[in-house]
């Protein structure tokens, strides 16, 4: 990639002086290789800015702007590079574990660490060079999320199928002296990294804090298109019980030690285990929100904040859709509405997950398959709720390649995606919809990035 220059945004800094087909080179004398030096180098007020025209003619510009103003260049690609795809083989991939006949970016594991900072993808850590690793301590690119799954370097290795993956902790060790802070996430398989190993991990984390931030627990998850890989358990409820316990054991003592949790459970962990999940509080920060820890209950408490204070609902019958797993928590949820506003005329529909199958019961994983299937000739009301984990922003379409107007045909019905939000699912089932969402930068929406299941949005 030559960070070849697509546009300039109208009345942007360097219009005039940057054109589509040029090059930038520089900025402040130092080359730029991809987006993160593009954001990092044009950060200060005073730049000077190489950019190289298409007959190799190079001029540089001086500018005085404000402190983090962007230049309103754009690329051929977010990153101005390709993603790095993952060099691993994860025994617990989900993308491995996708059924054929899926959109082609489904199938691309990204690793890419400029991808952590940017959009807050986990990343491995087992194919950055040297100087990658330099340059995130020299320009202190922070926070980074790593899938750390274990610290044993031998296990790891095991696990992720790659000779470098058992140099993670140590790699993690440095980025704790350059005082880089860390999210970690632990995908846990039974009889791998659960158990004892899990508490080695969990103490090796501890050991780096307040480097590592937070440290978040999920089951693995497991679909029926699992022919030809390692054979991986799922967690039982006793099992996860047990996880939990060890978890909750291990994030009181941090408490008392560090002043925070630092560790937590995904809600999944609850749902399996069918014990309740902790009060709001709990769950501090809310750091892990991404990977399904702590959403459900945060969902609840907004959601009951915004029905202290909501007008009645516009009296039209509407129904809401989730994943099995969130059910119990929506139901819940539509219930204390209905006890609000007894006029309210909402019904919920649970999905089965069909297509994927296996233990996959999550909201984020319903496909428009399934809804249409398990939907059509039902009493949907004027509008029917959907979150808009299931789906692409921009494309409208679910995970099985049908569009969200496709859905709409086929049921008849308004489909109406609603963020995980307590305060817009509350309007929502008043009648006060979303506004339409714009559409995400290019390369969010492209799909590069390693698909594990979603957390659990309701």
């Amino acid at each position: 990639m030559e960070n070849r220059i697509t546009s300039v945004d109208p009345g942007s800094l360097l219009e005039g002086d940057a054109k589509p087909g040029d090059r930038l080179i520089a900025i402040n004398g130092r080359e730029v290789e991809d987006v993160l030096d593009y954001k990092f180098f044009s950060y200060d007020p005073e730049i000077s800015v190489t950019l190289e025209s298409p007959d190799g003619i190079r001029t540089t510009v001086s500018l005085e702007k404000e402190e983090g103003e962007d230049l309103g260049l754009n690329f051929e690609t977010y990153l101005m590079d390709q993603p790095r795809s993952c060099a691993n083989r994860c025994i617990f991939c989900f993308v491995d574990q996708l059924p054929k006949g899926m959109r082609k970016t489904m199938y691309f594991k990204d690793d890419d660490a400029r991808l952590s900072f940017l959009l807050g993808n986990y990343i491995t850590l087992t194919n950055l060079s040297e100087r990658e690793i330099r340059r995130i301590m020299e320009l202190h690119i922070s926070p980074i999320n790593i899938s750390v799954h274990t610290t044993n370097p031998e296990l790891r290795v095991r696990m992720l199928r790659n000779q470098r993956a058992g140099e993670c902790f140590p790699l993690m060790r440095r980025f704790s002296e350059a005082d880089i802070r860390m999210n970690c996430q632990i995908v846990c398989c039974p009889g791998w990294n659960d158990g004892k190993e899990l508490e080695r991990t969990l103490q090796d984390l501890k050991s780096l804090w307040p480097a590592v931030h937070s440290v978040s627990v999920v089951p693995v998850g497991l679909t029926r298109f699992r022919k030809g890989l390692e054979k991986l358990t799922p967690f039982s409820p006793e099992h996860a019980l047990a996880t939990i316990r060890q978890v909750e054991r291990f994030a009181e003592q941090c408490r008392k030690d560090c002043g925070t949790h630092l560790v937590f459970c995904s809600d999944e962990f609850y749902l399996k285990a069918g014990i309740p999940l902790p009060p709001d509080e709990y769950y501090e920060e809310h750091t892990q929100l991404e990977n399904g820890v702590g959403m459900i209950r945060l969902l609840e408490s907004e959601f009951h904040t915004a029905l202290e204070t909501a007008d009645p609902p516009d009296g039209k019958p509407f129904s809401i859709v989730c994943g099995e797993a969130a059910a119990a928590s929506m139901r819940g949820l539509l219930e204390a509405a209905e006890r609000r506003f007894p006029m309210l005329q909402g019904t919920l529909y649970p999905i089965r997950n069909d297509f994927f199958g296996g233990g996959v019961n999550v909201t984020g994983l319903v496909t428009g398959g399934d809804l249409i299937r398990q939907l059509q000739g039902k009493e949907l009301g004027t509008r029917l709720l959907i979150s808009e984990t299931m789906i692409r922003r921009q494309e409208r379409d679910f995970l099985d390649d049908i569009t969200v107007e496709q859905v709409r045909q086929a049921l008849g019905v308004p489909v109406i995606p609603v963020e995980p939000d307590g305060f817009e699912l509350c309007d929502a089932m008043f009648g006060i919809l979303p506004a339409e969402k714009p559409p995400r930068k290019s390369f969010e929406e492209a799909e590069y990035y390693s698909y594990n299941p979603p957390a659990e949005k309701a």
